[in-house]
Protein backbone atom coordinates (compact mmCIF):
# COMPACT_ATOMS: atom_id res chain seq x y z
CA UNK A 1 0.00 0.00 0.00
CA UNK A 2 1.26 3.44 -0.86
CA UNK A 3 2.33 6.00 1.74
CA UNK A 4 -0.45 8.53 2.39
CA UNK A 5 1.96 11.11 3.81
CA UNK A 6 0.20 14.13 5.25
CA UNK A 7 -2.86 13.82 3.03
CA UNK A 8 -6.28 13.57 4.71
CA UNK A 9 -7.50 10.00 5.16
CA UNK A 10 -11.14 8.91 4.77
CA UNK A 11 -12.36 8.12 8.27
CA UNK A 12 -15.53 6.05 7.84
CA UNK A 13 -15.48 3.19 10.34
CA UNK A 14 -17.19 -0.20 10.34
CA UNK A 15 -17.11 -1.86 13.76
CA UNK A 16 -17.06 -5.67 13.82
CA UNK A 17 -18.29 -7.47 16.96
CA UNK A 18 -18.43 -11.28 17.00
CA UNK A 19 -20.90 -12.57 19.59
CA UNK A 20 -22.28 -15.69 21.18
CA UNK A 21 -24.81 -15.61 24.07
CA UNK A 22 -23.53 -12.53 25.93
CA UNK A 23 -26.54 -10.26 25.64
CA UNK A 24 -25.78 -7.94 28.58
CA UNK A 25 -22.10 -7.51 27.77
CA UNK A 26 -22.95 -7.15 24.08
CA UNK A 27 -25.30 -4.25 24.77
CA UNK A 28 -22.55 -2.47 26.70
CA UNK A 29 -20.09 -3.05 23.86
CA UNK A 30 -22.48 -1.73 21.19
CA UNK A 31 -23.43 1.34 23.21
CA UNK A 32 -19.74 2.19 23.63
CA UNK A 33 -19.45 2.26 19.83
CA UNK A 34 -22.48 4.49 19.41
CA UNK A 35 -21.13 6.91 22.04
CA UNK A 36 -17.85 7.59 20.19
CA UNK A 37 -16.85 11.22 19.74
CA UNK A 38 -15.77 10.15 16.25
CA UNK A 39 -19.04 8.74 14.86
CA UNK A 40 -19.06 5.24 13.40
CA UNK A 41 -20.64 4.41 10.05
CA UNK A 42 -21.96 1.02 11.17
CA UNK A 43 -21.73 -1.57 13.92
CA UNK A 44 -21.84 -5.11 12.51
CA UNK A 45 -22.83 -7.61 15.20
CA UNK A 46 -21.67 -10.94 13.79
CA UNK A 47 -23.59 -13.78 15.39
CA UNK A 48 -22.12 -17.21 16.07
CA UNK A 49 -25.39 -18.99 16.88
CA UNK A 50 -26.74 -17.00 19.85
CA UNK A 51 -29.99 -18.13 21.49
CA UNK A 52 -30.16 -15.73 24.46
CA UNK A 53 -32.15 -12.84 22.99
CA UNK A 54 -29.14 -10.92 21.66
CA UNK A 55 -30.79 -10.44 18.27
CA UNK A 56 -33.93 -8.99 19.88
CA UNK A 57 -31.84 -6.65 22.04
CA UNK A 58 -30.07 -5.29 18.97
CA UNK A 59 -33.41 -4.64 17.27
CA UNK A 60 -34.69 -2.82 20.35
CA UNK A 61 -31.77 -0.39 20.25
CA UNK A 62 -33.50 1.22 17.29
CA UNK A 63 -30.31 2.53 15.68
CA UNK A 64 -29.99 1.93 11.93
CA UNK A 65 -26.22 1.88 12.21
CA UNK A 66 -26.36 -1.37 14.20
CA UNK A 67 -26.85 -4.45 12.03
CA UNK A 68 -27.28 -8.09 13.07
CA UNK A 69 -25.45 -10.53 10.80
CA UNK A 70 -26.99 -13.93 11.45
CA UNK A 71 -24.68 -16.93 11.68
CA UNK A 72 -24.55 -20.59 12.58
CA UNK A 73 -22.21 -21.84 15.34
CA UNK A 74 -18.58 -22.05 14.25
CA UNK A 75 -16.92 -21.90 17.66
CA UNK A 76 -14.13 -19.78 16.20
CA UNK A 77 -14.35 -15.95 16.27
CA UNK A 78 -12.45 -15.76 12.98
CA UNK A 79 -15.55 -16.98 11.12
CA UNK A 80 -18.03 -14.28 12.24
CA UNK A 81 -15.30 -11.63 12.07
CA UNK A 82 -14.61 -12.51 8.43
CA UNK A 83 -18.35 -12.33 7.74
CA UNK A 84 -18.26 -8.79 9.10
CA UNK A 85 -15.23 -7.88 7.00
CA UNK A 86 -17.04 -9.04 3.86
CA UNK A 87 -20.12 -6.97 4.70
CA UNK A 88 -18.32 -3.83 5.89
CA UNK A 89 -18.66 -0.59 3.93
CA UNK A 90 -16.27 1.61 5.92
CA UNK A 91 -12.78 2.57 4.82
CA UNK A 92 -11.54 1.48 8.24
CA UNK A 93 -12.34 -1.58 10.32
CA UNK A 94 -12.43 -1.51 14.11
CA UNK A 95 -12.68 -4.77 16.03
CA UNK A 96 -14.41 -5.16 19.40
CA UNK A 97 -15.08 -8.32 21.40
CA UNK A 98 -18.57 -8.58 22.86
CA UNK A 99 -17.34 -8.53 26.48
CA UNK A 100 -15.16 -5.44 26.03
CA UNK A 101 -16.04 -1.75 25.64
CA UNK A 102 -14.42 1.42 24.30
CA UNK A 103 -13.64 4.70 25.98
CA UNK A 104 -15.61 7.50 24.30
CA UNK A 105 -12.54 9.06 22.60
CA UNK A 106 -11.05 5.79 21.35
CA UNK A 107 -11.47 6.35 17.62
CA UNK A 108 -10.80 10.09 17.75
CA UNK A 109 -7.45 9.58 19.49
CA UNK A 110 -6.39 6.90 17.03
CA UNK A 111 -7.27 8.98 13.98
CA UNK A 112 -5.50 12.01 15.46
CA UNK A 113 -2.33 9.91 15.74
CA UNK A 114 -2.69 8.27 12.33
CA UNK A 115 -3.05 11.53 10.39
CA UNK A 116 0.20 12.31 8.65
CA UNK A 117 1.87 9.08 9.80
CA UNK A 118 1.49 7.18 6.53
CA UNK A 119 0.51 4.11 8.57
CA UNK A 120 -2.57 1.97 8.00
CA UNK A 121 -3.20 0.42 11.40
CA UNK A 122 -3.37 1.52 15.04
CA UNK A 123 -3.93 -0.21 18.36
CA UNK A 124 -3.89 0.97 21.96
CA UNK A 125 -3.43 0.08 25.59
CA UNK A 126 -6.45 -1.04 27.62
CA UNK A 127 -7.77 -1.09 31.15
CA UNK A 128 -7.39 -4.72 32.23
CA UNK A 129 -10.49 -5.85 34.10
CA UNK A 130 -10.20 -9.15 35.98
CA UNK A 131 -13.15 -10.87 37.69
CA UNK A 132 -11.27 -11.02 41.00
CA UNK A 133 -9.95 -7.43 40.87
CA UNK A 134 -12.25 -4.46 40.22
CA UNK A 135 -9.34 -1.97 40.30
CA UNK A 136 -8.63 -1.92 36.59
CA UNK A 137 -5.13 -0.85 35.60
CA UNK A 138 -3.40 -0.53 32.23
CA UNK A 139 -2.56 -3.81 30.51
CA UNK A 140 0.82 -2.64 29.20
CA UNK A 141 3.48 -0.27 30.47
CA UNK A 142 5.67 1.93 28.31
CA UNK A 143 5.22 4.80 25.84
CA UNK A 144 3.40 5.14 22.55
CA UNK A 145 5.47 3.78 19.68
CA UNK A 146 5.39 2.04 16.32
CA UNK A 147 5.22 -1.76 16.38
CA UNK A 148 7.12 -3.64 13.66
CA UNK A 149 7.02 -7.26 12.55
CA UNK A 150 10.04 -7.99 14.76
CA UNK A 151 8.24 -6.48 17.77
CA UNK A 152 5.18 -8.67 17.22
CA UNK A 153 7.29 -11.77 16.69
CA UNK A 154 8.58 -11.26 20.24
CA UNK A 155 5.23 -10.54 21.91
CA UNK A 156 1.73 -9.76 20.69
CA UNK A 157 1.08 -6.24 21.95
CA UNK A 158 -2.12 -5.81 19.93
CA UNK A 159 -5.31 -6.15 21.94
CA UNK A 160 -7.90 -7.16 19.37
CA UNK A 161 -10.58 -4.81 20.74
CA UNK A 162 -8.23 -1.87 20.23
CA UNK A 163 -7.34 -2.48 16.58
CA UNK A 164 -8.24 0.05 13.88
CA UNK A 165 -7.01 -0.96 10.42
CA UNK A 166 -7.61 -0.02 6.81
CA UNK A 167 -10.13 -2.42 5.29
CA UNK A 168 -8.26 -2.72 2.00
CA UNK A 169 -5.18 -3.92 3.89
CA UNK A 170 -7.17 -6.59 5.76
CA UNK A 171 -8.60 -7.81 2.47
CA UNK A 172 -5.14 -7.77 0.91
CA UNK A 173 -3.72 -10.11 3.57
CA UNK A 174 -6.74 -12.42 3.54
CA UNK A 175 -8.56 -11.65 6.78
CA UNK A 176 -8.51 -13.88 9.84
CA UNK A 177 -7.19 -17.43 9.28
CA UNK A 178 -9.86 -19.95 10.27
CA UNK A 179 -7.82 -23.10 10.96
CA UNK A 180 -9.00 -24.87 14.10
CA UNK A 181 -5.51 -25.00 15.60
CA UNK A 182 -5.49 -21.18 15.67
CA UNK A 183 -8.68 -20.86 17.73
CA UNK A 184 -8.24 -17.92 20.13
CA UNK A 185 -4.98 -16.78 18.49
CA UNK A 186 -6.26 -16.10 14.97
CA UNK A 187 -6.13 -12.37 15.73
CA UNK A 188 -2.39 -12.62 16.49
CA UNK A 189 -1.97 -14.43 13.16
CA UNK A 190 -3.71 -11.57 11.34
CA UNK A 191 -1.73 -8.82 13.07
CA UNK A 192 1.49 -10.57 12.04
CA UNK A 193 0.27 -10.60 8.44
CA UNK A 194 -0.65 -6.92 8.70
CA UNK A 195 2.75 -6.04 10.17
CA UNK A 196 4.48 -7.49 7.10
CA UNK A 197 2.77 -4.73 5.10
CA UNK A 198 2.72 -1.78 7.53
CA UNK A 199 4.03 -0.98 11.00
CA UNK A 200 1.24 -0.61 13.59
CA UNK A 201 0.88 2.58 15.60
CA UNK A 202 0.53 1.81 19.32
CA UNK A 203 -1.16 4.40 21.57
CA UNK A 204 -0.12 4.04 25.21
CA UNK A 205 -3.39 5.53 26.50
CA UNK A 206 -5.89 2.90 27.68
CA UNK A 207 -8.72 3.36 25.17
CA UNK A 208 -10.48 0.03 25.80
CA UNK A 209 -12.00 -1.69 28.83
CA UNK A 210 -10.68 -5.21 28.32
CA UNK A 211 -12.31 -8.12 30.18
CA UNK A 212 -9.48 -10.49 31.08
CA UNK A 213 -11.11 -13.75 32.10
CA UNK A 214 -9.25 -16.60 30.34
CA UNK A 215 -11.23 -19.33 32.09
CA UNK A 216 -14.43 -18.05 30.44
CA UNK A 217 -12.85 -17.47 27.03
CA UNK A 218 -11.41 -19.47 24.17
CA UNK A 219 -7.95 -18.60 25.49
CA UNK A 220 -8.37 -21.43 28.02
CA UNK A 221 -7.47 -23.62 25.02
CA UNK A 222 -3.88 -22.37 25.28
CA UNK A 223 -1.66 -22.99 28.30
CA UNK A 224 1.75 -23.04 26.61
CA UNK A 225 2.96 -19.77 25.07
CA UNK A 226 5.67 -21.47 23.01
CA UNK A 227 3.20 -23.90 21.45
CA UNK A 228 0.88 -20.98 20.78
CA UNK A 229 3.62 -19.08 18.99
CA UNK A 230 4.62 -22.25 17.12
CA UNK A 231 1.09 -22.57 15.70
CA UNK A 232 0.89 -18.90 14.73
CA UNK A 233 4.31 -18.69 13.10
CA UNK A 234 3.90 -22.00 11.28
CA UNK A 235 0.67 -20.60 9.83
CA UNK A 236 2.44 -17.38 8.86
CA UNK A 237 5.10 -19.27 6.90
CA UNK A 238 2.37 -21.31 5.15
CA UNK A 239 0.39 -18.17 4.25
CA UNK A 240 0.11 -17.39 0.53
CA UNK A 241 1.35 -13.84 1.10
CA UNK A 242 4.66 -15.10 2.48
CA UNK A 243 5.96 -15.17 -1.09
CA UNK A 244 5.93 -11.36 -1.01
CA UNK A 245 8.16 -11.13 2.07
CA UNK A 246 11.79 -10.17 1.79
CA UNK A 247 14.66 -12.29 3.06
CA UNK A 248 15.06 -10.30 6.26
CA UNK A 249 11.41 -10.81 7.23
CA UNK A 250 11.58 -14.55 6.51
CA UNK A 251 14.76 -14.92 8.54
CA UNK A 252 13.15 -13.12 11.49
CA UNK A 253 10.08 -15.37 11.38
CA UNK A 254 12.12 -18.56 11.13
CA UNK A 255 14.51 -17.47 13.89
CA UNK A 256 11.60 -16.86 16.28
CA UNK A 257 9.94 -20.14 15.34
CA UNK A 258 13.17 -22.09 15.89
CA UNK A 259 13.46 -20.56 19.38
CA UNK A 260 9.83 -21.41 20.21
CA UNK A 261 10.20 -24.99 18.99
CA UNK A 262 13.34 -25.51 21.02
CA UNK A 263 11.67 -24.07 24.12
CA UNK A 264 8.64 -26.30 23.61
CA UNK A 265 10.80 -29.38 22.96
CA UNK A 266 9.42 -29.75 19.45
CA UNK A 267 11.40 -31.00 16.42
CA UNK A 268 12.95 -28.55 14.01
CA UNK A 269 12.18 -28.85 10.31
CA UNK A 270 14.40 -28.38 7.28
CA UNK A 271 12.32 -25.49 5.95
CA UNK A 272 13.12 -23.48 9.08
CA UNK A 273 16.68 -23.06 7.83
CA UNK A 274 15.94 -21.92 4.27
CA UNK A 275 17.10 -18.37 3.41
Amino acid sequence: MGDQGARPIPESVSVIIPTFDRVQALERAVRSCLAQTHPVMEVLVCDDGSTDGSKEMIAQLGDARVQWLQGTPAGRPAVPRNRGIAAARGTWLAFLDDDDAWEADKLRVQFDRLRGSGLHAACSNAYRIKPEDLNAGPYFTGPSRVLTLDDLLTVNQVICSSMLVNRSLVLHVGGFPTAGELTAVEDYALWLRVSTRTPILYCAEPLVRYSDSPAQSLRAHWTDADKQRDAVLTELLAWDGVAQLDGSQLRSIRKRLRASRRAAGRPLRDWLFIR
